[in-house]
Formats: C-alpha cells, structure tokens, sequence
C-alpha cells in the first residue's frame, strides 16, 4: 500500500490512557493479542488484565500507565502493519516517542515496555508528591509563556514542558511558581490558564534525578539505527542513528517536548497524512490546530481502524 504523499505514525504519550483500551484489537487481531501477552511476560505481572479491565485509579499510576500506553500503541501499530500500512516518519508525545522508536526497530519492545516501567517509577519517585505541578496556558504565545514562567519562577522552577499547539503551552515546576504563572497568564489574557491532575512536574530541571537513572538503563540496552527517521522531542529534529536516539531519550526527561515544531518538520518533509496509533485522539486534536489541512486519522479499536484502512484506500485508489 503506498500514497503520494509520505505517511507520518504518530504515538500518544501519558494521559491517553483508558480502561479497555486495546482489548478489541487484542480480541481481534493474533499480533495484538501477542503484544499483550509479550508486555506480561517482560513485566511479569498482567499489564493486559490492567488495560482491558482497570481498575482506572490502578491504570493511572504512572509506571503502569507508561508501559500499558506503549503497549497498546505498539498493538496497534503491529496491526496496521499486518495490514500493509507503513510510515515513512515516527514520532511520539514523551512516553510516545518510545513506541516511535519500536515501530523504528531502533529498541526492541520488551526492553521498551520494562525502561518505561521504570521511567515512570523514577519520574514519580524525583519529586514528593505535592511539590512540584504542571498547567496548560491557552491563547499566549510562546514567547510570552517563557517570560510568564521566568517572572514566576522566584528562584524555583518554571519552564515550558511542553510545545503542543500554535494554542497550548504546558509548563512544569514546583507548585508554587506553577501557581503563580497561571495566575499572570489569567491576568495577561490567556483564553484558558488551568493546573493539570498530573501526579509529578514532567519535562523540566526538578526530573534530574530521574533522567540520571534513566540514563543508566538506557546505556545498557541495545539501540540499532532506526529503519525510518523518528523525530526527537527534544530537538524537534529527525534522529537517524541509534546513538542519537538514545542521548535523544536521556535528554527529553528534563527537557521540552517540542511538539509543533516536530509537527511542522514533518509537514516540511512532505507528510500529508498524520496516523494517530494508539489510544485516544490527543495528537489528533493537536494536529487540527497546527494545520487543518493536513489528513489526520487515529487507530485504536476496529472502529478507527476500518475508517483508517478505508481511507487510505481511497487516498492510494
């Protein structure tokens, strides 16, 4: 199945996770059901059981939310796969990025699931909960949130977290200075300036200790060259040798996630047709506002999945 125009997969990262999410495929599909039972394995406990039927306030916990997204998304990619849809480019929100680089071949998927395991106990385990926060500031410019979170940071930490949309802006850091940057937002006229339901301050200087023994895991794995360019977080570049994805790795746990200028990297390239592959439609949502003309299409049950197949057919046909 080829098209015109180069296919982008795009993974979602932590957030997208809900009860059920994977099961029909699972139900559906051998590769998918195989993916499941290979992330049990790695994990030695059933992370499918926790996918398929939560409890949710169990499936939120971090290091099983991290590795229960990634094995849904790479469920579904396999899937996608079976049936004769590849991407040209990957590229995945955080935690996403680490299902781009199995869809990449560059890390293998049970050393994927079991790094982001323990990524998401380091992130959690970095920061006491209640000390640091995270908030979505809508409607300013991104210059205009950096100055915000300088001007509120009084010698703690406030910084951009994460670049999703021409719209939205997260920033990460200690609850205070978060604080107090929503309340400038508010007062400069943001359309919406709101703190997160997020059990720890993700992407800035206070996850140091996390990325520090994060490193050490990733410095023992095995990463191969990937087998289609992946667009890095944190440069918001395309990473085409197995040692720039893993420093690429290393350095997103403290650093930005610079989504739109991932995103618009990729339109550069040429990518017309955006693949959202895993559960739920943030990066879906995300694309409309970083350009509407673009096709974009999600993949996380048989639903999304027929729609998907049957428009692509339509756009090759």
């Amino acid at each position: 199945m080829t098209n015109s125009s180069p296919i982008a997969f795009l993974f979602p990262g932590q957030g997208s996770q809900s009860v059920g999410m994977g099961k029909e495929l699972a139900d559906n599909y051998s590769v998918a059901r195989q993916t499941f039972d290979e992330a049990d394995k790695a994990l030695g406990y059933k992370l499918s059981q926790v996918c398929f039927e939560g409890p949710e306030e169990k499936l939120k916990l971090t290091e099983i939310t991290q590795p229960a997204i990634l094995t849904a998304s790479i469920a579904a990619f396999r899937v996608l796969r079976e049936k004769g849809l590849k991407p040209d480019f990957v590229a995945g929100h955080s935690l996403g990025e680490y299902s781009a680089h199995v869809a990449a071949d560059t890390l293998s998927f049970a050393d994927a699931v079991r790094t982001v395991r323990n990524r998401g106990k380091y992130m959690q385990e970095a920061v006491p909960v209640g000390v640091g926060a995270m908030a979505a500031i809508l409607g300013v410019p991104l210059d205009q949130v950096i100055e915000i979170a300088q001007q509120a940071a009084q010698g703690e930490v406030c910084q951009a977290a994460n670049i999703n949309s021409p719209e939205q802006i997260v920033i990460s850091g200690n609850a205070g200075a978060v604080e107090r940057a929503v309340k400038i937002a508010a007062e400069r006229g943001a359309k919406k300036a709101i703190t997160l339901p997020v059990s720890a301050p993700f992407h800035c200087a206070l996850m140091q200790a996390a990325q520090d023994r994060l490193a050490q895991d990733l410095r023992a794995l095995s990463f191969h060259d990937p087998g289609c360019p992946v667009v890095c977080n944190v440069d918001g570049e395309m990473v085409t040798s197995g040692t720039a994805s893993q420093d690429a790795l290393i350095r997103q746990v403290t650093g930005t996630v610079r989504w739109k200028p991932s995103m618009r990297l990729l339109i550069d390239k040429g990518v017309g047709l955006f693949v959202e592959v895993g559960p739920g439609k943030v990066l879906w949502g995300l694309m409309r506002q970083i350009d509407r003309s673009k096709i974009s299409l999600s993949v996380g049950d048989e639903p999304s999945l027929q729609k998907t197949l049957a428009q692509v057919a339509a756009l090759v046909a």
